[in-house]
């Protein structure tokens, strides 16, 4: 019997070693108990909490992952940049960069799912072009297709903004980038999933995955630190949702929200 439901994990912003070590403790199990058909996530901060490395890309794909989006630190370590001109890296970066970027902001994957990753513009870099405009054009280019977004934006009402002028044309928008995971998940009125911020793998105790004591240092003092990613126990945070293959529309939307006891109160590492 054919399958007509499609499930889709998608794990939020990976941080450091303890995001990836997280990802490693709960994926099996979810994969195994959920059925799960395709697992995306977001891995510009998998290497030390800022950029990602080759190494950790091939080490989250062995765990599992089928498929990365990025967003404004996708550059910060730039041995990865050759790598995303391979076709074979599974590895988005926004699509709404306006120059001739390394790499795509879209995916076909298995000639049924159109995976895109955008940046949002407010209170971040605006030299991106229009992720609405870009949205619209990936959408119309791509009919067939069932359409996973990953926005990388930091304000709630563009998210939201942006849900709303896809419902109906996209399956699912995953906010990503404030790795604080938010409670409005839901089916929009034309069938749309959607939710603000998936959330983080990463340390509990930190501000975002980054010590706390640095954190609390800069907004004291206003001068910059080094980061550090914090250690002890971390957050395992995505979403799954269920859509209808035959529709393209979402069907359910779930928050997944686990904790990873740490092995070791050692091992942070160094932010570059």
């Amino acid at each position: 019997m054919k399958k007509e439901i499609l499930k889709i994990l998608f794990i939020g912003d990976i941080v450091g070693r303890p995001g990836r070590n997280a990802v490693k403790a709960i994926l099996p199990k979810i994969k195994s108990r959920e059925k799960i058909d395709f697992v995306f996530a977001n891995c510009e901060n998998m290497s030390a909490g800022s950029g990602v490395t080759f190494e950790n890309y091939q080490e989250m794909l062995e765990s599992g992952i089928d498929y990365f989006t990025s967003g404004n630190h996708i550059w910060d370590k730039r041995e990865i940049i050759e790598h995303l001109k391979a076709k074979d890296v599974k590895i988005l970066r926004p699509a709404n960069y306006p120059y001739d970027e390394p790499g795509d902001g879209t995916a076909k994957i298995e000639n049924q799912i159109c995976l895109s990753n955008l940046l949002g513009r407010v209170f971040m870099p605006s030299l991106v072009n229009d992720p609405f405009k870009t949205a619209e054009e990936i959408v119309n280019d791509n009919p067939n297709c069932l359409h996973i977004i990953d926005f990388h934006a930091e304000a709630t009402s563009e998210k939201i903004a942006l849900g709303f002028y896809l419902d109906g044309k996209a399956s699912a928008i995953f906010g990503t980038h404030t790795h604080i995971q938010t409670a409005d998940e839901r089916i929009l009125p034309n069938g749309t999933a959607y939710i603000s911020d998936v959330g983080m793998c990463g340390p509990i105790n930190s501000v975002l995955g980054v010590a706390t004591d640095i954190i609390i240092k800069s907004f004291l003092t206003g001068m910059p630190q080094s980061h550090k990613v914090a250690v002890g126990d971390s957050l395992f945070n995505a979403c799954l949702v269920s859509i209808d293959k035959k529709t393209k529309k979402a069907l359910s939307i779930k928050r997944v929200n686990e904790l990873v006891k740490a092995n070791s109160p050692e091992g942070g590492e160094k932010v570059e």
